[in-house]
């Protein structure tokens, strides 16, 4: 057993309640407990983070890259192990790395890449976000034509050899493209199904939640819009509590406005969580890059093909906290949970990360007044210190 840690002097905000003059106890990667200052055993190391303040660590199940690597391009242990740190430096603890719509080759890399990835417990890595190829063409966004594609039985089987390897697994996918009985069979072997980059109808979204889809990728975007006839998939989205549904916050993707309409008719028990659809440029100052052989372009917080069709974000986690906090006026517990607890509800990690108590990973970020990251914490490690 390792020594145990204890923080003290900050203000810990355990997911529900705030805490004062108490000490976060960790201890094997697990948090211990939080108990009085005063009241710290003997022997226990003390790290002293007075005047900040501690939260739980940011999930994030839709990250395309990061630190100059795009996990298309770089399929491997380093380009996940890359992506994964780069995150970390900005709050997130844990997270999905994203394949874009890619060739069946690129995509068996990515999940053999992941597999050896939990193999070697690369820190914050949970496992894999496939964004595609099955989707709609009607509703591509960014993603290549010429990949999209039904999935077939080596498909389905591809995925299926994931089975008890990841924290989490996710596939987006369209109805246009999967059959419910498909979406049935994933879900069933324990795989978060998303609903996404579709032109589907509020009936056609009701039969494959009711199949297994649990998630909708990135609210509002690459998706049937909700009209006064037909609510589409946003409307589903909205209605239909099985359902939760990311959400970019970077103010590009989707209108403040559209965003408090969404947060305020939103049926439980599911949750509007935040996603970065981060790309490579996170933490980086590339003003380009390349995805399936096209030039994306980095200009005034949007990332876009030539003809400006947006392809990803160019935001993080900590910064999409703030929007919702300081742009749509949301409490910071609420900002917090939309980056931590909901996510970890959508991806069925609430009983080992999503919140400080015991017993669950001691993933947590430190936080000043201002919300920037001072540290960020994985299974009790410091990973990252700002200097």
């Amino acid at each position: 057993m390792s020594m145990s840690k204890a923080l003290t002097g900050a203000r810990i905000f355990d997911g529900t309640s705030w805490h004062d003059d108490k000490a976060l106890l960790v201890a094997d990667g697990r948090i211990e407990a939080l108990v009085a200052q005063t009241d710290l055993a003997e022997g226990v190391e003390i790290i002293d983070v007075s005047g900040q303040m501690i939260v739980p660590g940011f999930i994030d199940l839709q990250v395309n890259g990061g630190g100059g690597v795009l996990l298309n391009e770089a399929t491997t242990v380093a380009g996940i192990a890359q992506i994964c740190s780069a995150h970390a430096r900005l709050g997130t603890t844990g997270l999905l790395p994203t394949l874009i719509t890619d060739t069946p080759a690129i995509t068996a890399a990515a999940i053999e890449a992941g597999k050896q990835a939990m193999r070697e417990r690369v820190a914050g890595f949970l496992g894999l976000h496939l964004e595609g190829p099955h989707l709609s063409l009607a509703r591509k966004g960014a993603h290549d034509p010429a990949l999209i594609r039904p999935m077939l039985e080596e498909d389905l089987e591809r995925i299926l050899s994931c089975r008890g390897v990841f924290q989490a697994l996710m596939t987006t996918v369209a109805p246009e493209s999967v059959t419910p009985e498909q979406v049935t069979r994933l879900a069933e072997a324990g795989f978060i199904v998303s609903i996404g980059h579709t032109d589907s109808s509020y009936a056609t979204a009701e039969i494959y939640a009711a199949a297994g889809a649990r998630t909708v990728t990135h609210l509002f975007n690459a998706m049937s819009p909700l009209a006064h006839r037909e609510p589409g998939i946003v409307g589903a989205a909205l209605d239909i509590g099985a359902l939760h549904a990311g959400l970019i916050a970077d103010g590009i993707h989707v209108h403040p406005v559209a965003m408090g309409v969404a947060l305020r008719a939103k049926t439980g028990p599911g949750r509007i969580f935040l996603v970065t659809d981060a790309m490579s440029t996170i933490g980086t100052d590339l003003t380009s890059f390349t995805l399936n052989g096209r030039e994306i372009l980095r200009r005034d917080g949007r990332l876009t093909l030539a003809d400006g069709t947006l392809a990803g974000a160019d935001i993080d986690m900590i910064s999409s906290v703030r929007f919702v906090h300081d742009t749509l006026g949301l409490p910071l517990e609420e900002a917090l949970r939309m980056a931590s607890a909901y996510p970890a509800e959508a991806a069925k990690l609430s009983d080992r990360k999503g919140a400080i108590r015991p017993g669950l990973d001691a993933d947590f970020v430190v936080l000043t007044d201002k919300l920037d990251v001072q540290s960020t914490w994985i299974g009790g490690t410091c990973v990252y210190r700002a200097s």
